[in-house]
Formats: C-alpha cells, structure tokens, sequence
C-alpha cells in the first residue's frame, strides 16, 4: 500500500489534470445545475463549449503537424525542448564533481582523438531485442524492439541522429586517476554462439574488461565489469553506469498526457520521476547515498516503454544527474568497488533493461520496478483491476471482450450506487413541472426562488445532491481504470473485432475512408449517441435555453473522444449503455407508481 501513496504524489497534479475525469464532471454537472444561480450557469457553460473548443482546434492542428497554440502545447523538458541536442562527442562540456560519493569525476563526453575508421558497431540480438554496442567505450547507441511495432517499423529506444539522443553507457572514475570510460576505445571479442561480447580498455596500468551477455527471449542486458590492477599500488575505483537522453517529448495528445523522463528507485526514497527542467533548474534533490544491501535503480521512462540500470546492491551507490549540454541530460549510478590490491582484480555485475513496460515483464527485473508503469495516486486500486482485466484476458484471449467483460463486472458491483443515483434523478424528474411552475413565479426574486425550490426538496424528502454523491465514490475507480488501459502496453496492436485493429490507437474508420486527417471513427459516433440518450433520460432544467445546451453539451465532451484510444472509448460505450439500461428501468418504475 505505501507504494501506491509513493507513486501517487508524484504525479497528482498531471492526473488531476486529464481529461478522464471529464465524464465524471459531466455527469455531476448535470446533477446540479439547476442548483447554480443563472448568470452564473450561463457563464460556466460558454467556459465548457469555448474550452472545447480550443482544445479540439489545438488537437486539428497537430494533427496536420501545425504548431499548437501556447496555452495548450504539449508538456516540455525544458526552454530548449525544440533544439537540437548537443553531440555525444562534445569537446566543450567540463568535467563534473559528484560530492554525493567522493572528490572522484564522473567523465563527460571528450574530444574525440580517434580516428573514426577506428569506431564500429557489434550487434547482439535474440527473438526479442537487437542492440549495436559501439567499440568506442561500450556505448549501447541502438537498441530495437523486434516484436512491438510501429506504423509496421519496429520500436527503436536507444539511438543516436541528428534529432535525438537515447544511449546507454558506462566505465571506471577514481580520484586522481584517469581510468577506461566511455570516452576511450575497447577492443572487442564476439562470442556469437553465446550471444555475447568481451570489451576490454587498459589506461594507466588499470584494465577494465566488461562482457555483454543477451540472453534468449530476454529484454535484460547482463552486464559483468571485471577489473584488473596492474599497477604497482592498491586502487579504489568506482564503476559509474548511466542513460543519457535528449529532452524532446513527444506530444501523443491534448487530452492525456504521460510521463517522460529520468526516474529512480531507492529503499528509502521509492520510486520518484525527475522532470527534465527541474535537472536544468538544478532543482533536483538527490537521494541519499545506498548501503550495501539496499534495492535500487535508475531508468528513462516514456509511454509503454522504458530503460533501467540496475546495479549490484552488494555495494554501495550514489545516483547523480547532469545536463551535459543544448537539451541533453543523463541520469547515472556511480558504485563503490572495495579496494584492488596490486596485480589483484575484482568483478561487479549489473542489468540493462530495454523493453517493454508489461507487469509479467518488470515484477522479474528488480525489486519496485513494476512502478515504473505508474497509475498516479489511485496505484492501490488500479493494481488489481489490471490484475482482474488479465485474468479475464486469459479465458478470452481477447483484450476488447476483457474490457467489456470488466466493465460489466464494474457496473454490477457499484449497481447498488448507481440504483441511488438514478432514483433521486427520476424524483428529481417528477418534481420538474413543479420547478418550471416556480421559476414562473419567482421570475425576479431569486433569493424567494432558492426558498421555495428547499422547501419543497424538505416535503418531497428530496436530497437534491442525492444523485451526485453516489457518483462521487465511483469515480476513483473509473479514473483507476482509465490509466490501467492509457498505460497498459498489452493493448499495443491489440484487435477487438472488424475495423479495430489497434485498441491502443484512435478509431479512425471514417476518416481513413474519406481521406480526413482527424480521427473520425465509428466508436466515437456511437459514445456520443450514448450519451445523449443518457442526457434525454435525466431531468430536463425548466430553462428552454439551458435545456437545449445541456442537450448539446455531450456532443461537444464527446468531440474529444475521437483523440481518445479505442480501448477507453470502448469501456465508456460498454458504461453508458449498462447506465442508461439501469436509468430507463428506474425511470419506468416511478413511472409505473405514479400512474
């Protein structure tokens, strides 16, 4: 449980944010309207449509790769977020102290002496990863997800263009000495039939020997550093691995948004996200340094995917973060090596994680790794409805009928809720002649208005909030689920049934058909006819105006759902069918009392 609160704080305000809970605004807004003074409601309502609006114009514009307006563009690293990111290679970054661990450097990137016929790449792969190790200090620079895909070109992580930095990296530091790192040439031995690759660098007397090992059907790079002294003195080195990363991030849309960015795990401080600007405000807190003995990891995290190292916890570590130039960052764990008497050696092994982030995948990898698929502060209660949703995955095999089918699941448990719910609405409905009646007669005096409508709440035994309460429980956990399908990698190129053929992408049937390049799809059509059916069976406001806008207002909530993925527009569907069902019976029982 303390996880869940953990990782909830980190990201309260970008949930609190999301368009998820807009159904819930809706419906509680419905609820109550006719319970706000006039003026104000008018308001309110031309902030909803103009909001909208703008937002739905916003989401056209990157559509049709336009630039979105400033009030609305996408969450940024930083100022130089849309500037190319300094080379690898940069001659002009100076060295950086850590005063975590000890007075030792953790290298930067140098000038690059070598001549370039020098560098190359090996590649190690198996049915699942393919990475290119560059000789030149061990780099990880290319990495490629050969069973995700796409736009039918498989997953790229880790790479290094024009436009982008993604790499991972690693080597020795100690004080006063200049030891083998990821600035200097190894020479390289390949194991093919093992899936295995020796790198081995000498400087100053000290060799480092580091072996990459892929195993079959394994998105976990085994890493082993062996180092050797053959000076005539004892050393206390460290070994220092780290992702380095450019700060673009990319805009998926408007109306949800997930994180990107450096993350780490210690036992003390749990799982914690570093925005890219806080690392170049310099406003990030360093965790306390790592005992021996205590689980912990770094990573670079994005929507579905991630990369970790996970270093030995049998020594002690420190974690740092630089930005090593023009939008370019890198987050690192630098280890203690016990002292290495002359001629003596001494090895340390560590992971590297590239792949995927599926729950059956990262539970396996390191301890709290599984929080890395973050669902916000409602974690205690998302946790098991993935874990129900793949049960029911796996007797199905099917993840659209897993949804419909724990959807349903849902309605029947919070039936006794929804049943409260729809009955002080039907009441509500009953009474509404005698609302118009009033309104017409305290047409100028509101406060007299307000009066009466009480009074008559009090002899109805009418709770005029009877209704929105009901809705208010339920909706932590419909926002719970909305992550668990936003966030689940298992719905990539997942196909229900027909034309969906992708439930983590939009459903863009028309559109595709007609050459339009906003997503218009069949799905998002039938949500919006759900919920107007919905609307027509809640109490109607005595306003003629106001009735005819709270009669257009799914229309424009549901516009957005067109940018939604077809997993969540399909539970909503499934939801607002199983209400409106609920509503109906209910209306028709008050119905069948009063006659």
């Amino acid at each position: 449980m303390h996880r869940g609160v953990w990782v909830g704080m980190t990201r309260f305000q970008r949930i609190t944010n999301t368009i998820c809970d807009l159904k819930a605004l809706q419906s509680t807004f419905e609820i109550n309207f006719k319970m706000v003074n006039m003026d104000i409601r008018k308001t309110l309502l031309w902030v909803v449509f103009s909001v909208s609006g703008i937002m739905l114009f916003n989401n056209w514009q990157i559509s049709n790769g336009q630039t979105p307006l400033p009030l609305f563009a996408p969450p940024t690293a930083s100022t130089t977020n849309n500037a190319k990111p300094e080379s690898a290679n940069s001659a002009s970054v100076p060295l950086v102290t850590d005063p975590k661990a000890s007075t030792s450097d953790v290298p930067l990137n140098q000038a690059d002496t070598t001549a370039s016929t020098l560098s190359k790449t090996i590649t190690l792969k198996n049915d699942v990863l393919e990475i290119k190790i560059n000789n030149k200090g061990g780099t990880i620079e290319h990495a490629v997800l050969r069973k995700h895909f796409e736009n039918k070109e498989p997953i790229v992580l880790f790479n290094t263009g024009a436009q982008s930095t993604y790499l991972a990296r690693g080597g020795l530091t100690a004080a006063g000495l200049d030891l083998p790192n990821h600035n200097d040439m190894f020479k390289e031995k390949l194991i093919e039939g093992e899936h295995k690759l020796i790198l081995t660098a000498s400087k100053n007397g000290v060799i480092l020997e580091r072996t990459y090992t892929l195993a079959p059907n394994s998105y976990v790079v085994e890493v082993q550093n062996k180092i050797i002294n053959q000076t005539q003195s004892p050393i206390s080195p460290f070994i220092y691995a780290e992702l380095v990363k450019d700060g673009n991030v990319k805009a998926e849309s408007q109306f949800y948004s997930t994180f990107t960015g450096p993350a780490i795990y210690t036992d003390k401080d749990k799982y914690k996200e570093i925005e890219f600007s806080d690392i170049e405000k310099k406003k990030v807190k360093i965790p306390e340094a790592q005992a021996q003995g205590e689980s912990g990891w770094i990573a670079m995290v994005q929507h579905y995917f991630a990369t970790a190292w996970i270093p030995d916890p049998s020594s002690a570590r420190d974690v740092y973060f630089d930005r090593l130039g023009n939008n370019l960052y890198r987050v690192g764990v630098k280890s203690a090596i016990n002292t290495i008497a002359a001629g003596a050696s001494a090895t340390q092994d560590s992971k590297l994680f590239i792949g995927p982030e599926e729950d059956g995948l990262l539970k396996e990898v390191a301890p709290g790794f599984e929080l890395i698929k973050d669902y916000g502060y409602l974690t205690i209660i998302a946790k098991p409805l993935f874990w129900i949703l793949t049960q029911i995955h796996e007797v199905v095999q099917n993840w659209g009928w897993a949804i419909i089918i724990l959807t349903i699941f849902i309605k029947l448990i919070f039936f006794p809720l929804s049943a409260a719910s729809y009955k002080s609405m039907a009441r509500m409905k009953e009474v509404q002649p005698r609302l118009v009646q009033m309104k017409e007669q305290y047409k100028n005096e509101p406060q007299k208005l307000n009066s009466a409508m009480m009074a008559m709440y009090k002899q109805e035994k009418i709770n005029p909030l009877g209704g929105c309460l009901p809705v208010l429980i339920q909706i932590p956990v419909f926002i719970s689920l909305y992550w668990v399908l936003l966030l689940s990698v298992e719905m990539r190129g997942a196909p229900w049934l027909g034309w969906i053929h992708d439930l983590s992408k939009p459903d863009t049937l028309l559109s595709d058909l007609v050459g339009l390049s906003i997503p218009i799809g069949i799905l998002p059509i039938i949500m919006a006819v759900s919920m107007f059916i919905q609307t027509k069976l809640n109490p109607t406001p005595p306003d003629p105006v106001q009735a005819k806008v709270m009669l257009y207002m799914p229309l424009a909530f549901s516009l957005m759902f067109f940018f939604f993925p077809s997993g969540l527009v399909l539970y909503y569907i499934v939801n607002n069918v199983l209400s409106i069902a609920q509503q109906w019976q209910i209306n028709n029982m008050f119905g069948s009392k009063k006659s």
